[in-house]
C-alpha cells in the first residue's frame, strides 16, 4: 500500500505525546507503534534508538518540543 511516510511518522510522533513520561533524568515515551515508524523517528533524531528491551524510548529535546506541536496540530482544540 502507498501512502505518505512523513505524514505517518509526523501522525505518530504526535502520538508519542500521551505516552511521555519524565524520569527525572530525561523525557521518555512507551514505544507502541510500529518499528518501520520508529526507526525512521530515530534516523530523524526525535527519539532514541528504539531497538533496546525497554519498553519505553527516550525523547530527545527536539523530539519532544515536535512531539508537542504536531499533537496541538493534528488534535489540539481549535481543528475541531
Amino acid at each position: 500500500m502507498e501512502y505518505d511516510k512523513e505524514k505517518v511518522d509526523e501522525i505518530v510522533l504526535a502520538l508519542l505525546w500521551l505516552t511521555t513520561f519524565d524520569e527525572g533524568f530525561g523525557t521518555r515515551a512507551w514505544k507502541g507503534h510500529s518499528w518501520e515508524h520508529l526507526d525512521r523517528l530515530y534516523e530523524k533524531g526525535f527519539i532514541g534508538d528504539p531497538k533496546c528491551k525497554a519498553q519505553s524510548v527516550v525523547v530527545t529535546e527536539e523530539g519532544e518540543k515536535r512531539s508537542k506541536e504536531l499533537f496541538d496540530q493534528y488534535f489540539g482544540m481549535g481543528n475541531a
